[in-house]
């Protein structure tokens, strides 16, 4: 069998709280899921690529989608994401794991491969441009080694570390002080932190509708930042806060 130095696993499912069924919601005849998809097919640094979804029956249409467009999927947890994340990886054994997320359609495939070579050059638990958020949300990539995935799986024990992947990792990095991961951010030269290219709500959807009705779901992610804040399009969604759910669960704690 031929290894697997990278593989990249994104999470979906049809439950959301705020946006119920959102990456099944279509665009010019296409699922969120399958634009996300398709354009992470052009990674060229990925190896294999997995959807990570939950056991939940309303899920199925997610499986049964990934295998009509040619993707492989797996199944897991609906609240402990961490051990869907490590039981996806645990049987494929990568070096390296990429985790995106698939309520962000118009993800670059370009940008997360910038990311892994970061990371593999600096050889690092742990990478990502989000550690310091100056990229737009909804272009958040980590990258971590799986031997971090499975020392946090075995140490983490609150809510929030199980319900967050890169939770605990993140926590206990060299970035924040800590001492059980290596950690290195990957930059931005300008901030844009407040442009939003995730889908959350209902006024997300509308901005992912207008980018790709204007531009199509093939451009960088720099093209697409710059079309939101040239046509003022960031006042559509400006008013929803950023890691909100990740915030909820430590709160919750």
């Amino acid at each position: 069998m031929e290894s697997i130095k990278t593989l990249l696993i994104t999470q979906a499912r049809t439950g959301s709280t705020r946006l119920p069924g959102k990456v099944l919601l279509k665009v010019n005849d296409n699922e969120l899921l399958k634009i996300h998809l398709e354009r992470l097919k052009n990674c060229r640094l990925v190896d294999q690529i997995f959807v990570a979804t939950t056991i939940n029956k309303e899920d199925d249409i997610i499986v049964s989608l990934c295998e009509k467009w040619g993707f492989q999927s797996s199944r897991g947890s609906v609240d402990d994401v961490l051990d869907r994340f490590y039981q996806t990886a645990k049987k494929i054994k990568p070096e390296w794991v990429v985790r995106v997320t698939s309520d962000c359609p118009l993800i670059d495939p370009v940008l997360v491969d910038a990311v892994i070579a970061f990371a593999q050059v600096n050889d690092v638990d742990y990478c990502s441009n989000t550690l310091i958020e100056n990229f737009p949300n909804g272009q958040d990539v980590e990258v971590f080694k799986l031997s971090a995935l499975e020392k946090a799986w075995e140490a983490a024990k609150l809510k929030s570390e199980r319900e967050h992947v890169t939770q605990y990792i993140r926590k206990n990095s060299n970035f924040n002080e800590g001492n059980l991961f290596s950690a290195v951010n990957f930059p931005c030269m300008y901030n844009f932190y407040n442009i939003r290219m995730t889908v959350d709500v209902s006024f997300d959807f509308e901005l992912i509708q207008k980018l790709i009705s204007d531009l199509g779901t093939d451009k960088p992610w720099l093209v697409y930042t710059n079309y939101i804040i040239d046509n003022h399009l960031h006042q559509i969604n400006a008013n929803i806060h950023r890691n909100e759910g990740l915030l909820k669960s430590i709160k919750n704690d």
